[in-house]
């Protein structure tokens, strides 16, 4: 969470490669498949660019990224656009989240937490030839063409609408406001058109030499990450649901891709992958604020809050959400004049859009932790029956006030109390033991396994679990000396 400015990236379509299947688009021939990028498409990806970077936390920059440019470029040329190398722009993003997209005009992103989960340079580039895809097939487009009127956080909204708000007016106005979180930020695109930015990435991997079985793998090691996220988060299934979801289990991804793939054989490069990646930052940035369980600091707002039991957090650029089976809250700042009950008005008249005139009954005032506070309540009639909104804000130093929004059934928002009563200040001795985790590539030495690798891995829980996942190893596959893996360390 490292800004909260207010933007959306007008019907300005991502092209995601976790994300799974939307409705109601088809894969279809693929049109203009070698054409080079138009003047068009080039100024439309050129406007968003910048924006998109700032709402997945900027790149990431180092000899990391340049290794995952060059690998991009060169799987990219694979496509037949003109001019591909110079063409496409592809960008490491600092992000916490595992996810690769694209917009027009040859941009391509992928995070550096997906690129921390793979295992080799094949599935970097498959990773990047799906993106490309996309952009070759125009899937783009043809996605505007289905919904020209939607804007990233109004996608967004739509989902939270339908699930908990129904499909009212009030409650479409209620939720694209109330959405800020990053992770909320992708159109998703049908599942025929992921399948085929799928083929068309196994087509350029064999292309360029790799081993095409590279993006079937790939897609495994997202899938058990999925599973892992959400036995960690207490979840009952891999299914994030899907009003919070930017990438849906692709298990049912993995065989279609094996099977496309065939027996065919090529270059992995999984040694120079891994020497290339090690010390990349893995999970939370410090300087975005990090979740550790259930708890979330951020180092240098000075702040810590904690979320109840049976929610889960996800931490975006602008905002930190907060998601459970009773409700959705998130926690982000506004500017602030000094007057916390004007802050508090003006957050639900964010929140309600200038067609909801959306305001609470009363404003009370308290105190939390040492921290000025006031919170407020407000009852909407939405199409699938009452829900209540709370704002409640506090008041830090330097004249900067910081809050959640939290929705929930009418009757039922004592389930964020805990939460609202955890916000505190943190002491600069908090602070400063809140330092990012690593990649630490190493050699398996005799005598190392499975077990004794993982508790070097920088966590409390899940260790042999985690490691097994960030491998890409199965239940019962041990490691040999001389064999290369990654491990979490913490840095210092």
């Amino acid at each position: 969470m490292t800004s909260f400015k207010k933007s959306a990236l007008a019907s300005t379509a991502l092209l995601s490669f976790a994300l799974g299947g939307c409705a109601a688009v088809g894969g279809g021939p693929i049109p203009n498949a070698s054409a080079p990028i138009s003047q068009t498409e080039a100024q439309q990806g050129a406007q968003a660019h910048p924006e998109l970077l700032a709402e997945f936390g900027g790149t990431y920059q180092g000899t990391q990224a340049a290794y995952v440019e060059q690998v991009g470029k060169n799987i990219a040329v694979q496509s037949g656009l003109g001019n591909a190398r110079d063409s496409f722009t592809v960008s490491l993003l600092n992000s916490s989240v595992n996810n690769a997209f694209a917009i027009p005009g040859g941009y391509i992103y992928t995070t550096r937490q997906l690129v921390s989960l793979m295992n080799n340079e094949a599935e970097l580039a498959g990773v990047l030839g799906h993106e490309v895809g996309h952009v070759a097939a125009r899937h783009s487009q043809r996605r505007q063409a289905k919904a020209q009127q939607n804007t990233l956080l109004g996608a967004a909204g739509a989902i939270l609408s339908g699930i908990l708000l129904g499909d009212s007016s009030v409650g479409q106005t209620l939720s694209k406001g109330f959405l800020q979180g990053s992770q909320l930020l992708t159109l998703k695109f049908s599942r025929s058109q992921e399948l085929q930015a799928d083929e068309l990435g196994i087509e350029y991997l064999g292309k360029a030499g790799y081993d095409p079985r590279a993006m079937g793998t790939v897609l495994q090691s997202l899938a058990a990450q999925n599973g892992l996220d959400a036995s960690l988060q207490g979840r009952d299934n891999a299914g994030i649901p899907e009003w919070a979801s930017t990438h849906p289990d692709p298990a049912g991804r993995v065989q279609t891709a094996l099977a496309k793939a065939g027996q065919t054989s090529g270059t992995l490069n999984r040694d120079t992958f891994l020497s290339r990646i090690d010390g990349l930052m893995y999970g939370d940035d410090p300087a975005q604020g990090v979740i550790e369980g259930r708890q979330f600091l951020h180092p240098q707002l000075r702040l810590a809050f904690t979320a109840p039991s049976g929610f889960y957090m996800v931490n975006g650029t602008r905002a930190v959400s907060i998601n459970g089976e009773s409700g959705q809250a998130q926690m982000s700042t506004a500017p602030y004049n000094g007057n916390l009950e004007t802050y508090v008005r003006s957050v639900f008249s964010s929140i309600g859009g200038k067609d909801q005139n959306l305001a609470p009954a009363n404003i009370q005032r308290t105190t939390v932790n040492g921290l000025p506070a006031m919170f407020g309540t407000a009852r909407v009639n939405s199409g699938n029956g009452e829900v209540d909104l709370v704002v409640f804000a506090y008041e830090f130093a330097n004249n900067q006030a910081y809050h959640f929004a939290a929705i929930s059934q009418a009757g039922r928002t004592d389930a964020f109390s805990p939460m609202f009563n955890s916000m505190r200040r943190i002491t600069p001795a908090e602070a400063a033991a809140v330092v990012p985790r690593r990649i630490d590539v190493v050699t398996v030495a005799r005598g190392d396994t499975v077990q004794s690798l993982s508790r070097r891995m920088a966590y409390t829980d899940a260790q042999e679990r985690r490691f097994r996942v960030l491998n890409g190893l199965g239940s019962t596959e041990s490691i040999v000396a001389g064999q290369k893996v990654k491990i979490v360390i913490k840095s210092r």
